[in-house]
Order: structure tokens, then sequence, then C-alpha cells
């Protein structure tokens, strides 16, 4: 569970926002209204036919369409640490003789080195579906249809967890640093 400090002389966007605590996979709200929703684990769809594309597409539709009630789509960047990649990439290197596999490995490491040194790095694009409710009998079955309803799609998706939702507002408020205090920020 992590809580967050109200300060209303803060300075500290975080602070005036009406969050309680995250806690059981959502964002308690200081109205008691609980922010949870889905993950979706993220899918190139363009890498499919066009057919196929048209078809996870027109689903998405459909699906939005059937979904009775506020939501949010969010898609954040989660910072991509690539330095155990490298080190496999070194790894390999080193214990192969191959010529034309040492020159594909050492393009690898090439192009790793490039995303690591880029000003934002390497990021994964995460994607979720959140919504706010009260009644948890109604989240449950929010949760189940909005999965269900991805999978028709063809997309994978789960609950969201407190570690997710606090990467998620540490993204938005905190440069993706996670804080120190178990709190979204802390002003002592």
């Amino acid at each position: 569970m992590y809580t967050m400090k109200q300060n209303s002389d803060s300075k500290y966007a975080e602070n005036w926002l009406p969050v309680k605590e995250i806690a059981n996979n959502a964002i308690v709200l200081d109205n008691g209204m609980l922010l949870t929703g889905v993950k979706i684990t993220p899918k190139n769809i363009f890498i499919l036919d066009i057919d196929s594309q048209d078809n996870v597409i027109y689903n998405l539709r459909d699906f939005y369409g059937t979904i009775d009630y506020e939501f949010w789509l969010m898609v954040t960047d989660k910072p991509v640490d690539l330095n155990l990649y490298m080190n496999n990439l070194q790894v390999q290197l080193n214990s192969v003789q191959n010529i034309n596999i040492r020159k594909m490995l050492r393009e690898d490491i090439n192009k790793a080195e490039l995303f690591m040194n880029k000003e934002f790095g390497a990021v994964d694009k995460e994607y979720f579906i959140l919504f706010k409710e009260k009644k948890p009998d109604i989240i449950a079955k929010r949760i189940r249809n909005l999965i269900s309803g991805l999978a028709a799609c063809g997309l994978d998706s789960r609950q969201t967890t407190n570690d997710d939702l606090r990467d998620l507002l540490d993204g938005f408020f905190n440069s993706n640093i996670r804080t120190e205090f178990k709190a979204v920020i802390s002003n002592e």
C-alpha cells in the first residue's frame, strides 16, 4: 500500500490530486472512488498482413463501443534498462568465432549503445484502460469484461497491480523516477 501526504501549502501538483493511497490494485481517491483497470500487453499489429490489421482495428472499434461507462485509454513510456541485454551480447561476442555472427553481434551492440545514448533512452510503451467505480462487484465485472473483450480482439491484458498504478503516477509526475517514500510524492 502506498499513501500520499496531502498538504494544501505544497508546491507539488501531486499533493493537489485527490489520491488517498494505492491499495488492492486500485488508486483510492479521497471521495472513496477506486481508479483501476487493465494493463494491455503491447502487440505490433503492423507486422501482420493487411486483412489481419483491419480485423484487429475493426474488433477494437466494436469493443470500445461496448464500454458503457467513462474510461481512459492511457499510453505511457517506461524506461528500459539495456545493461543486461548489452552484457549478454558481449558474452556472446566473446564466445563466437564465426566472422558473420560476430559482425551481427557488433551491429546489435552498436544499435543498443545508440539507444542508451539518446536523450530519453530506450522505452517500452505501456497501455492501460482505466475507470472509476466504488463497488467491488462492479469493478470485478468490468475487469472481466475488459479482459475478455480485449482477448476477442487478439490482445492479452490483466488487471492493474499496485506497482503498475504507482509507475503510472510516477511516470506522469516524477519523470519515471520511483520516489523514496513509498508514496507518489511526500513533502515532509
